[in-house]
């Protein structure tokens, strides 16, 4: 999809200043903003998943931003589809894609066009449903009986990759992990990567304060409207992180405090899981920030992604 230029590419945690630098960087680079986010092609998920504002999106073209509504099942595969499109358009009007944000999985099906076997929701909410009921570890020994080398590769704990690897041996009758030899491939020509990595202790204070400001810029409100609207059943847009607690607190499960501390803890266990998927990537090169995150490097991010 590259054409001629690698992508280039700002990667990073969740809350470590990416999407201030791009807008920063694009000018610079002659770039447009496209989106690695698999919480920002939700349309009315605004607030809870820090989008860029649409003050700073008609100043700065933000491509794969609010292409879904919440109700609609999205796949890695959907948005692969959509960003050749974007991309093809944008090497068409002689602009530099920028690949901006946190999602690993969305960022390879970009830059390494990784295959992706089909889905089928209704095997998918039954899988779901079986975690509910058996729990992670039940539904995780039956995946290490179908697929050994895909249990090996998934957390017991994560149910969302189990249930996908389970989804697609069900679908298409291929073990999931015949599906991982472009993988392992890491092709330099690619992309040039820029990665943020922000101390633990620093980045924990960030999450929080950005948490808080959600809650004081209106995520209440936000999660209200879309429960009005029942979209919180099966669908990943209902899972993102801060939906599902405050829309709990909005139930009466828990307190707002409760609410805000589980978002929290599940924003700092995301980001861990962001850092260790792209410390992966031996393309990614990194820039340590401090406590501004990673406005402070744009003029290293510059110098770096222009290839000088």
């Amino acid at each position: 999809m590259a054409g001629a230029q690698p992508f280039l590419a700002l990667v990073g945690p969740t809350a470590s200043g990416k999407s201030e630098a791009a807008v920063a960087l694009t000018g610079r680079l002659d770039a447009e903003i496209v989106s690695v986010d698999s919480m920002l092609v939700y349309r009315g998920m605004d607030v809870g998943t820090a989008k860029p504002t649409p003050a700073e999106r008609a100043r700065i073209p933000h491509h794969l931003v609010d292409v879904a509504e919440p109700e609609e099942a999205f796949s890695v595969a959907r948005y692969q589809q959509l960003a050749r499109t974007v991309v093809e358009d944008l090497d068409a009007r002689g602009h530099r894609v920028l690949l901006v944000g946190g999602s690993g999985l969305y960022f390879r099906a970009i830059v390494d066009e990784l295959e992706f076997p089909a889905t089928d929701p209704d095997a998918r909410e039954e899988l779901w449903a079986e975690a509910e009921v058996l729990g992670p570890d039940r539904l995780h020994r039956r995946l290490e009986e179908l697929d050994p080398a895909a249990a090996a590769r998934i957390e017991p704990t994560n149910v969302r990759r189990t249930v996908r690897a389970l989804e697609v041996s069900a679908v298409t009758g291929r073990p999931f992990s015949s599906y991982a030899a472009r993988w392992e491939r890491y092709p330099d020509e690619r992309v040039r990567a820029a990665g943020i990595d922000v101390p633990r202790d620093v980045l924990a204070r960030r999450i929080e304060a950005r948490v808080q400001a959600m809650v004081d810029t209106g995520l209440l409100d936000e999660v209200r409207e879309l429960l009005d609207r029942g979209l919180f059943g099966w669908l990943t847009a209902s899972r993102a992180i801060g939906y599902a607690e405050f829309a709990g607190h909005l139930r009466g499960e828990m307190t707002l405090a409760e609410a805000t501390a589980e978002t929290v803890r599940r924003t700092r266990e995301l980001a861990r899981r962001q850092m260790v998927w792209f410390r992966r990537d031996p393309r990614i090169r990194w820039f340590a920030a401090g406590e501004r995150g990673a406005i402070d490097l744009v003029d290293e991010l510059t110098e770096y992604l222009h290839g000088d």
